[in-house]
């Protein structure tokens, strides 16, 4: 396609995201939680792995382990066996101990509030962060997983499009420039949703995708 100002661009962002919109009118977080501990401890588990195994184990864990201290007192062969079918079931196990630790010693077992605070925790970065902000406390926040990575460069919604491994922090910011922060949050699941849906890895379904009247990758394929 001819290059692109970055008026024409914002412009047709906002319009694909009117379509996402109208495709996916009510988008949800996909975990399974009943509280903030509960979200906090599943988006932890929930890295490299995919949320619906992750919400095949948190029943019993949730059922077990109801509060920070519980946590911070479990024994980790415990915890390993219940999110045993997870990738990297050691390290999670022991980032959920030490997050148990951290809530009951330095925030009163209660899950801050905080961009700041909360990536202090162990096993929590950003993306962690921003998917408690905005689904347990409606604190704007835009994770940035694998489908975001993938949909914003297929759509080339960022100025580094060509990047396969581009810096999640970077795109963050540039992609949430771009939108109001009351839409962070539900425009992050939207993207998530679209990918898993149509912009698959391997083979996206471009033949059915709601995206393919502007989307630049399509016209060049």
């Amino acid at each position: 396609m001819a290059r692109e100002t970055k008026a024409a661009r914002l412009a047709r962002m906002h319009e694909e995201y009117r379509i996402l919109c109208d495709e996916i009118p009510a988008p949800r977080c996909a975990l399974h939680f009943s509280n903030p501990l509960e979200l906090l401890v599943a988006t932890v588990l929930s890295a490299q792995t995919t949320d619906k195994r992750v919400n095949s184990v948190t029943g019993e864990l949730f059922r077990r382990y109801p509060t920070p201290e519980d946590y911070a007192n479990a024994n980790i062969e415990d915890i390993e066996s219940i999110i045993r079918t997870l990738g990297f079931y050691h390290a999670k196990a022991g980032h959920l101990i030490g997050l148990g630790q951290a809530l009951s010693e330095r925030f009163g077992s209660v899950v801050p509030r905080t961009m700041e605070e909360l990536v202090t925790l162990p096993g929590v970065g950003r993306k962690t962060a921003n998917v408690v902000l905005g689904n347990a406390f409606g604190i704007p926040g835009f994770p940035v997983d694998t489908h975001v990575m993938r949909v914003t460069g297929r759509l080339r919604w960022r100025s580094d499009w060509r990047i396969r491994r581009s810096d999640p922090v970077k795109v963050e910011k540039e992609i949430c420039a771009c939108f109001p922060p009351e839409e962070w949050t539900d425009l992050s699941h939207r993207l998530i949703l679209f990918g898993r849906a149509t912009c698959h890895a391997r083979k996206p379904d471009c033949a059915d995708c709601p995206l393919a009247g502007t989307c630049p990758s399509f016209a060049v394929a």
